[in-house]
Parts: C-alpha cells; structure tokens; sequence
C-alpha cells in the first residue's frame, strides 16, 4: 500500500496515482503474456500450428501495448497544447475589437515550430491618460524569451495605468527587466537559459504608444522599428527622433525625449510590427516589401484592422512559402472615433515631428 507522508507537496498524490494507472496496462499485458508462456501447453508445443497461435497471442500483447503507449502520448500532447493556449491567453492575449474608439487586431507567429507563443509581445489598454500601446522583441527564441517577455508585458499592464506620462511607463519596465535578468542570472547554473541566449546579452526592443482623445500620437522607441501611418494616399513610416537602445545592455539616459509626429484622425490606421515582418525573406533572399503590401492594403475597402491583418499575412507567407525563420507580430490600430476634439494646446500639426 502506498502511503504518503503528512507534509506531502500537494500534486505529489495525483502524480503518482497517475503513474501507477499509466503503468497498470502494460503490466496486465505483460503478465498475460507470462501467464501464456507459462501455463499453456501451446506455448511449448513445437508444432506449427502451436508456434501461430503463441506468435499471435505476443503480437496481440505487444499491440495492446504500443495502443496505450499512443493514447498516453496523445493525452500529453493534447495536455500540452492545453497549457500553451492557456499561457498564450495570459502572455500575449487577444485585444478587444475595440478600444476607446479605436478598432484593434493582432496576431503573432512564432518561429519555433509546434510553439504558439515567442519572444515578440503586444498589448493595447484604454486608461485615463488615453490609448496606450507597446509592442517589442526579446532577443532569441525558447523559453527564456518567454519569461523575459512576460516580465516586460506584465510590467506595461500596471504601469500603463499608474503612470501620468510615457517616461514613466518605460522607467517602469526597464527596472521590470532589469529584476528578471538578475533573477534569472542568480538562478542559472549555465550562461545560457536553455535558448542559446545568454542573460547578459539578452535585450529587448520596445516602442510605447499613447493616442490622446484628439487623435495625438505620443511615441517613446527603444530600438524598435517605427510603425506604419496609412491613410488613403497609402502607407509612410511614423518617424520621429533618434530611437533609445534597446532596454537591457545600458541604462536610460536621464531624459526621455517623447516624440510627438501628429495626430491619428478618424479613418488613419497604424500597423505597429515587429522587424521579423520586415526582415522574412523568400527563397532568394529577398526582403518582405511590407511597406508595399501596406500601401496596397490601405486602397482596400473597407479598410479594416482585419483586412490590413489578412492581406499583410497572406502576403508575408506567400513570400516566405510557410511559417517565416522569425517571430512576428503585428498590432493595428484603427481611429473609428466620430470625431476629435482639438486641443488649444500642444498641437501639433499632422506632418511636423518634435522631440519633447
């Protein structure tokens, strides 16, 4: 009888009834297959009739065996994919249709095959202080960016509320991360976390995105690619100011200049990515022309963020001819808002760029 002691981690029972039931199958099996060779004259007799019969009874022992061997392995598959969606729903999460007036999708693909979530991370939120956005991508694949990434996401989930400004926002994840790779760095025996990345080197680039009630885009870039603008003309990059570093090899300077290209009116959409949709290349080499597929995508009517996702994919995975060599994430925004109020201060017109 198995006995368990009083102070037993809870999930120690289960786990162990669990691998007493998975081997109770192969065990009766086994047993009739000695009880046959053991106890049956058949088992023993030379004849060939007799050598058929024993010959069918092991190849029905060693059937029953690999049948229970392939469901268990289909119910740890099917159980990991169950733990994947439910830590894919908690990482990287779908947005709500709608935010604040503006319509929102997304999607991510990840590089690993059999992996529903990587190193690229999204979010968009509704707070007091307008529609704030961040996109990013941790260096390398696996696990460790995982982890990394959902420091960095759950950071941006508090601090997007907390903080009045942007600075703050990206003061707050940076000291996020900053603790994960300690952490991590103090928990690790070899230099790599399983990926090949080792923590000292691991970095993430981020862009942080407010809309303002009156459409106002406020930006903060860490090394990110700059979003796209599509308007009916077509698609043109939102720069502004010289992006930071990427969040981990230095620290932030003591300002954080906030650049500030304009205003989203009712109809413009932004397509915020990650540099795996820009950088996928085909079987020759070349570059994906996302720019191109944009620019297209905003003459499509109607131009929804489903539509804009639809035809950015279809196309990237035309050029790629399957699944690309990196994670890739893409976050459209779209200003379905009846109308902007215009604020009589810090306006700033739709082409002019400043560094605040």
């Amino acid at each position: 009888m198995i006995r368990f002691k009083p102070g037993a981690p809870r999930g120690v029972r289960p786990r162990l009834l669990s691998r007493v039931r998975s081997l109770a199958v192969p065990t009766a099996w086994g047993a009739v297959a000695v009880a046959y060779r053991l106890t049956c004259p058949l088992a023993r007799d030379d004849a060939i009739g007799a050598r058929l019969v024993s010959s069918a009874v092991l190849c029905a022992v060693g059937t029953g065996i690999l049948l229970h061997i392939r469901r268990r392995m289909l119910r740890e598959v099917r159980q990991a994919r169950r733990i994947a969606e439910a830590a894919q729903s908690v990482l990287l999460r779908p947005p709500p249709p709608r935010v604040d007036g503006l319509a929102v999708a997304a999607v991510h693909l990840s590089a690993d095959r059999g992996a529903r979530i990587g190193g690229d991370l999204y979010e968009v939120t509704a707070t007091e202080h307008g529609v704030r956005a961040v996109i990013g991508d941790v260096r390398g694949h696996g696990l460790g960016a995982v982890r990394t990434g959902a420091a960095v996401l759950g950071s941006f989930r508090e601090a997007a509320h907390d903080e009045p400004d942007l600075a703050g926002v990206l003061r707050r994840l940076e000291r996020a991360l900053d603790r994960h790779l300690r952490e991590r760095a103090h928990g690790e025996h070899e230099p790599a976390d399983g990926a090949g990345t080792p923590v000292a080197e691991e970095f993430v680039t981020v862009l942080l995105l407010e809309i303002l009630p009156d459409g106002e885009v406020r930006v903060l870039n860490c090394g990110h690619p700059w979003p796209y603008l599509l308007t009916g003309a077509g698609a043109e990059p939102l720069t502004g100011a010289e992006p930071l570093p990427p969040l981990g090899p230095f620290p932030l300077p003591g300002e954080l200049p906030t650049t500030a290209p304009g205003r989203l009116r009712p109809g413009d959409t932004l397509v915020l990515h990650t540099d795996g949709a820009e950088e996928a290349r085909d079987a020759e080499g070349r570059f994906f022309p996302l720019r191109g597929v944009l620019a297209e995508a905003a003459r499509e009517r109607p131009q929804t963020p489903q539509v804009v996702l639809r035809t950015v994919l279809a196309a990237l995975l035309r050029h790629t001819a399957g699944p690309p060599k990196d994670d890739v994430a893409l976050l459209i925004l779209r200003n379905e808002r009846c109308s902007s109020p215009v604020r009589q201060t810090h306006s700033v017109p739709r082409s002019a760029t400043a560094d605040r």
